[in-house]
């Protein structure tokens, strides 16, 4: 009997190992993201597109965005990212990896990201801390990630630059979309 309670213990530990996964990053303020960036854009998702990567042999999304403001950087009016994982349709396989951002189509983002890598992939900073969702509340565009954007400590990149970002009092996660990106600019000045 006890013999059978610890194959069942062993048994239940298998499964729960296995089946638990997470992706954890430190947190990355909202100067750091804005200075390490080197595209920053406002955009909207024009189109999904999953498939077999020629490069990496891996299942990766390619996202396209519209430019509505360029906020740092330099690309064209369209701006496509790659990043690993999607829902293959060909084989029905979801290949996601946790804290990869999924992109909705005809939504609007606001989106930070660094240098593609050798293999062209390119997800946003922090994962899904560099990805911010637009939305409109009471006729107001709002951003958002889901953290406390009221509680940002400055690292002192900038000395110059002391950007309080104003934040809905019921709501600290959301930001009015013009006093975010203007924040986000104004830690990008010299």
């Amino acid at each position: 009997m006890k013999l059978y309670f610890v194959f069942f213990y062993l048994l239940i530990n298998f499964f729960t190992t296995f089946s638990a996964s997470a992706t954890s990053m430190l947190p990355i303020t909202l100067e750091q993201l804005s200075t390490r960036a080197s595209l920053i854009f406002y955009g909207e998702v024009s189109s999904n597109d999953v498939q077999k990567d020629v490069q990496s042999g891996q299942t990766v999304t390619f996202t396209e965005f519209k430019i509505i403001d360029l906020i740092k950087g330099n690309t064209t009016r369209t701006h496509t990212i790659k990043q690993l994982g999607g829902l293959d349709k060909n084989t029905n396989i979801n290949f996601r990896i946790h804290g990869v951002p999924k992109f909705q189509r005809n939504s609007r983002y606001v989106v930070f990201l660094p240098e593609k890598s050798s293999l062209g992939f390119s997800s946003p900073l922090g994962l899904h801390q560099g990805s911010f969702s637009v939305t409109t509340e009471n006729g107001e565009q709002v951003v958002s990630n889901g953290r406390d954007l009221s509680r940002q400590n400055t690292t002192g990149l900038n000395k110059n630059v002391q950007v309080p970002l104003a934040t809905n009092i019921d709501k600290p996660s959301q930001a009015r979309l013009d006093d975010f990106i203007n924040t986000v600019r104004a830690y990008n000045t010299k």
